[in-house]
């Protein structure tokens, strides 16, 4: 069965406006595709949610692709972190829900991604034709929220690189097939309400394709 891996980048919880919308999505994917995929959620500010990747893991890395042997330390940590890889590469399809901080994405996020992201796992190298993605085939949702900046806005009210960085790395890694929605700005906003309704409907009108896409894979795998 299709398996879908939602990453949630909010330390909010219930009190969270991008995990609220990524959990209308699957609501809304599940009522138009019931009983097609496995959901499993990923908290990334959950205590022991990712293993660190410091020095004893870049040694470690540095050792596999040196091919030096790895210390008990080193294997241990390269370890975790092929373990955080295979829960992101045995999933078919993914949401995100990314609240924007300080421009960027939330350190876990980046954390996550930079454990993630290692040559012969998520992306391959040669060097005449450089990087090419390893994760093809896939489908990605990522939902970015604002407190202040939003498209058109003054520079004075921020700058997205958020959006931007995340759609790339996508995009690296080999997810071509990626829808992006956003919910912004939530602070300089007359009609909030209206505008989470707008990104709602936006959802919902996403999901049917998104499950389709899903019913495709079940439909390989049988």
């Amino acid at each position: 069965m299709p398996s879908i891996l939602h990453i949630n980048a909010s330390p909010r919880y219930a009190n969270s406006d991008s995990l609220r919308l990524a959990r209308h999505f699957i609501d809304s994917v599940q009522a138009a595709a019931p009983e097609t995929f496995e959901l499993e959620t990923l908290n990334l500010f959950d205590d022991g949610a990712l293993p660190a990747f410091g020095r004893t893991a870049a040694a470690a890395k540095m050792a596999v692709f040196t091919g030096q042997d790895q210390t008990p330390d080193q294997i241990a940590a390269w370890e975790s972190a092929r373990t955080v890889f295979e829960q992101f590469a045995a999933a078919d399809a993914y949401v995100f829900n990314i609240p924007m901080w300080n421009s960027g994405v939330p350190y876990v996020l980046k954390q996550w991604i930079d454990i993630i992201t290692q040559p012969g796992w998520s992306f391959g190298f040669d060097p005449h034709k450089g990087y090419s993605g390893l994760m093809e085939g896939k489908h990605a949702l990522a939902i970015h929220s604002s407190g202040v900046y939003a498209p058109g806005v003054p520079a004075a009210f921020g700058s997205d690189f958020s959006s931007t960085f995340f759609a790339d790395w996508l995009n690296f890694v080999g997810i071509q097939d990626a829808t992006h929605i956003r919910f912004a700005p939530s602070v300089l906003n007359a009609d909030v309400e209206g505008t989470r309704q707008l990104a709602e409907a936006d959802l919902s009108d996403a999901a049917p394709l998104f499950a389709g896409k899903l019913r495709a894979l079940e439909l390989v795998t049988d």
